[in-house]
């Protein structure tokens, strides 16, 4: 049974993550002899002040970035 764990910053819309969910279990779909119904998609958001990248949070490079 395969499981997939995505983790993604927070700001996409629900379209935006269903499209991606069906997508991911698409290509487990087509690449493993796993059956639909046991494949696992979970999707994890993060605030983007709790993400950092060199120190620096999500939140604040959108602050400086525009």
């Amino acid at each position: 049974m395969p499981l997939i764990e995505v983790t993604l910053s927070a700001g996409r819309t629900a379209a935006q993550v269903r499209s991606m969910i069906h997508e991911v279990h698409a290509a487990v779909e087509r690449t493993t002899a796993a059956r639909p119904e046991h494949i696992r998609v979970i999707v994890r958001e993060v605030p983007r002040d709790h993400w950092a990248t060199g120190d620096v949070t999500l939140t604040e490079l959108d602050a400086s970035s525009g």
